[in-house]
């Protein structure tokens, strides 16, 4: 027969189970609906990046929505709680499948209104109930009497960390989103069976001391703790941005700083402390190389910073949270634990999505986080002499002030002050006293932070603060940094870590060149001189992406161009700021249409443009929406039946050509390719390797473009690919694996 202890430990074993499970599902449904449902919306809001933030913020709303209800819970008997939840689940059952409410905006709606309504109306209800999971599963676990209910917050981050992982690279290579709408819907049926199995487990009476009322927590805990969760929420969206900005615009690279922050709570809350606790004394000393490869001069080494950038955020966030752990309250206290954290996520997003762009012209909140960070860490030298005499001697406070001057001189020195001269020998002197420094302040909080920010100032940051004080060279808007630089012959334009014009500098003649893709051997260069041939001496040009405005470098008199650019400060640098004079030369009243090009397309007459071009990327990624089966039908809506399509798919990282293949073979487009490789002399005249594809439904009309000189290429159609649609599309199959 068993034992009492036997059956007592299977019944443990069990509640274990039933709660862990429930957790990790809750989890991962919450993160497979965040990209899911921003897929569903991109065709109706279009591409923009404040789309995205407003969304993001909008899931952090409802998560804090949701910990505050699991919280307001808490003052109800465990069964009365079972019972308000699974009312609560089918009152949200009523917006099942899920998916968009029909409301579709004008064009010139406010994102930041439009976002928000569509969201909260078509998944707030199901999101709400599901983001309560995590506290409030922990909380029933507690009145189980199961165990410490805390550790199981590191299964609702593995939970978030597959459906995170799952989506790109399960569900929606392999799924329409109409299939992964009643994917989701069972989903959530199966949360609710398990939700609902521990319900009818919770006690029918509660122990005396779980129902009285706990004490009041201080201020200055919950204070403490919004803080350390707040920093590392706020270093998820600034480690992106630094990534994709400075260092390499990877596709699918958003994945990987969330899933380090989530994998960092299941070790920091894992009941096994060690990894923690290494990781945490680890954690000071990966922050030196990580704040002195923060600016990279050297591009070879890019993929090298990065890594570094992501060990950083795991080691910085697993540091941060396991203080959080460390300084957990009892059980009674969990959800006030939970909304105290949530209350720092949604600080940290609110500082990088909203308020860094507008008070920030680069990414400098990205330091700030580190700096505050280090200042966070309860660092200690591993050297035991160091670490006592940070602890107990009686100099320490004059050490810190001599330190804190000496790394003011260290880091000023590099700038050359008082008529110094500048030299490699001091900058690299400069930098090892520093780095020297850092390693022995760990311990010292003064002293380590004021290191690390001179280790930032010398690797870089001098550059990046001069840039910013000089009008118009960095440039900041919700849709990317744009700089400007100045070399002896010629200016560019770069947005993240690609090259989006240059305009050659010395006399009116080079300032009209057209340059990088646009030369006048590259596809777009040739169907746009070949205009009048083609459609006569009043042709229409449409054009989406501004750039630095260098196509408009082909406009001939008569003809009529529609420029479309989602950004308003790329007008602002290509129109208005005066330092590039592509289109005050040769087209000064273009006609500039603000807003998403599909949008303003999708709303323009018909037939009312003879060459159409699409060459709308960003740094490197692409606006997927842009390039659908949906969208080709509109690009085909605004041209003309003889119309042309030029669509640029240049890229590092992937291989759009049987996307553009795909979409001509369903939409009835005869289509060609040319690649443009520029020789030595042309390089030298900036000029860059390009891919252009023609398209359109005229054969006759393709057919005297690509008779008149260049090599025009039929495309190389992948077997088993299908077109892109707003309903199914997929960048894993596209990726250069061996570019990255």
């Amino acid at each position: 027969m068993a034992t009492v202890t036997e059956v007592r430990a299977a019944d443990s074993s069990l509640a274990r189970y039933r709660f862990v499970s429930t957790i990790f599902l809750g989890s991962f449904l919450l993160f497979l609906v965040q990209p899911m449902i921003a897929r569903m919306v991109l065709p109706r809001l279009g591409g923009a990046p404040a789309v995205w933030n407003s969304a993001m913020l909008v899931y952090q709303a409802l998560l804090l929505a949701g910990y505050a209800y699991a919280h307001w819970l808490g003052r109800f008997s465990a069964r009365r709680q079972g019972t308000i939840h699974l009312a609560a689940f089918a009152l949200a059952a009523v917006t099942l499948p899920i998916g968009l409410v029909s409301a579709t905006p004008s064009a010139s709606a406010n994102p930041f209104f439009w976002v928000p309504a569509i969201l909260v109306l078509s998944i707030g209800p199901l999101f709400f109930v599901v983001s309560a999971q995590a506290p409030l599963i922990q909380r029933w676990y507690a009145l189980s009497d199961a165990g410490d209910p805390y550790p199981l917050y590191a299964a609702s981050n593995l939970g978030s960390f597959a459906g995170l992982l799952a989506y790109p690279l399960l569900v929606e290579p392999f799924m329409p989103v109409s299939q992964q709408r009643w994917l989701w819907t069972g989903g959530y049926c199966a949360l609710a069976l398990l939700v609902a199995w521990c319900a009818l487990n919770l006690p029918r009476t509660e122990a005396p001391e779980e129902r009285k009322h706990a004490a009041a927590l201080p201020l200055g805990l919950l204070g403490k703790w919004v803080l350390l969760a707040a920093v590392p929420s706020g270093l998820i969206l600034s480690t992106t941005l630094h990534l994709t900005t400075d260092l390499v615009a990877m596709p699918l690279l958003w994945v990987i700083p969330l899933g380090v922050y989530l994998l960092s709570f299941t070790v920091a809350f894992a009941s096994a402390r060690s990894p923690a606790r290494a990781i945490s004394r680890l954690a000071p000393f990966v922050l030196i190389p990580g704040a002195a490869a923060l600016i990279p001069g050297v591009a070879d080494f890019t993929r090298v910073f990065a890594a570094l950038a992501l060990i950083n955020l795991f080691t910085v966030s697993v540091a941060l949270h396991s203080r959080l752990f460390d300084t957990r309250p009892a059980p009674s206290q969990l959800t006030s634990f939970y909304l105290a954290m949530s209350v720092g996520g949604v600080l940290g997003g609110i500082f990088c999505a909203l308020v860094a762009p507008q008070i920030f012209d680069w990414t400098y909140e990205h330091l700030i986080l580190l700096l505050a960070a280090a200042a966070l860490m309860a660092g200690r030298h591993p050297v035991a002499r160091l670490a006592a005499f940070w602890d107990r001697s009686d100099h320490v406070r004059r050490v810190t002030a001599f330190g804190v001057l000496l790394v003011t001189c260290l880091a000023v020195i590099v700038l050359g002050p008082f008529g110094l001269p500048r030299s490699s020998l001091i900058d690299k002197l400069s930098l090892g006293a520093l780095i020297a420094i850092a390693v022995l302040a760990v311990g010292n909080r003064l002293l380590f932070v004021a290191a690390l920010g001179g280790l930032m100032l010398v690797t870089g940051g001098w550059e990046r603060i001069a840039l910013s004080a000089a009008p118009g060279k960095m440039t900041r808007s919700f849709f990317g940094i744009y700089t400007v630089n100045d070399s002896t012959d010629f200016r560019r334009l770069v947005h993240g870590t690609t090259t989006h014009g240059v305009e050659n500098l010395g006399s009116a003649e080079r300032e009209r060149m057209p340059t990088t893709y646009y030369v006048p051997g590259s596809g777009v260069g040739e169907a746009l001189q070949a205009a009048p041939k083609l459609f006569g001496d009043h042709a229409r040009i449409d054009v989406v992406g501004l750039g630095a405005g260098t196509l408009a470098c082909y406009a001939q008199p008569g003809q009529s161009w529609t420029i479309y650019e989602i950004d308003p400060a790329i007008v602002h640098l290509a129109r208005d700021s005066g330092q590039f004079h592509f289109l005050s030369r040769c087209l000064p009243n273009a006609r500039i249409k603000v807003g998403d090009a599909r949008l303003t397309l999708d709303r323009s007459p018909a037939n009312s443009a003879d060459i159409l071009v699409v060459d709308a990327f960003s740094s490197d990624s692409i606006p997927m929406h842009l390039m659908t089966r949906e969208a080709f039908d509109i690009y085909g809506r605004r041209l003309a039946p003889e119309g042309l399509l030029l669509v640029h798919i240049s890229n590092r990282y992937l291989s759009l050509e049987p996307v553009v293949a795909a979409a001509a073979r369903g939409g009835g487009w005869k289509a060609r390719m040319v690649v443009y490789d520029p020789s030595a002399a042309e390089l030298e005249a900036n000029a860059t390797r390009s891919a252009w594809i023609a398209l359109s439904r005229s054969p006759a009309s393709l057919g005297r473009l690509v008779t008149s000189g260049s090599d025009w290429q039929p495309l190389r159609p992948r077997s088993n690919f299908s077109s892109w649609t707003d309903d199914h599309a997929s960048v894993l199959p596209l990726i250069r694996w061996q570019g990255l």
